[in-house]
């Protein structure tokens, strides 16, 4: 089935083949064929749905399971925006991925082990 582009617009070359086709195949007719071909992507319509299965899997430039680029509260946004340093920065990149990675505990002890250094940091500069 995936070679069926090469049918498409050429109708010479679909009446050349749907005989045997039909034959080897008994159960389809020349429309449910010719709904097939059409039914192909386009080269254009492969690349963008590329495109988008790949912005799913993004695992560096606005990865999902930080909020996404679309996201107003994308973790990253939040973190620039209130102006959180390095501890606390991280303390919230755990806690928004908590639940969205494979190990939420993990996450949330990340985010403890962050925010206790920040504590301790703090106690220091008293």
């Amino acid at each position: 089935m995936k070679n069926l582009r090469k049918y498409k617009d050429n109708p010479e070359l679909i009446e050349k083949e749907i005989n045997s086709i039909a034959m080897l195949a008994n159960d389809i007719t020349r429309k449910e064929f010719i709904e097939m071909v059409n039914q192909q992507p386009t080269q254009e319509e492969i690349i963008e749905f590329n495109r988008q299965e790949n912005k799913k899997n993004e695992m560096v430039d606005h990865p999902t399971h930080y909020g996404g680029e679309d996201n107003y509260y994308e973790a990253i946004k939040v973190i620039e925006a209130w102006g959180l340093g390095f501890n606390l920065g991280n303390a919230v990149k755990y806690i928004s991925r908590a639940g969205k990675k494979l190990d939420t505990l993990e996450d949330l002890e990340k985010a403890a082990w962050y925010i206790s250094r920040e504590i301790k940091k703090s106690n220091q500069n008293k």
